[in-house]
């Protein structure tokens, strides 16, 4: 490997939307995620439909869905 191109490597702290946080090391000191294990619908065993600005009801009335 050729010195000096790296980044630095450190202790890191990753924060989700839920409120979960763990430990571990990246390059950046705080990483902020949307979506974790905790919270995920494919760990979680829930499937939740997240609508942003009423896509999906827009979607079920165009093809007439219920």
């Amino acid at each position: 490997m050729k010195a000096k191109i790296h980044p630095e490597y450190v202790d890191a702290v990753f924060t989700c939307a839920c409120g979960n946080t763990w430990e571990t090391r990246a390059t950046k000191p705080q990483v902020h995620i949307e979506v974790c294990s905790k919270c995920h619908p494919f760990f979680t065993g829930e499937q939740r439909l997240v609508d942003t600005a009423g896509r999906v009801e827009r979607f079920k009335r165009r093809y007439g869905l219920k």
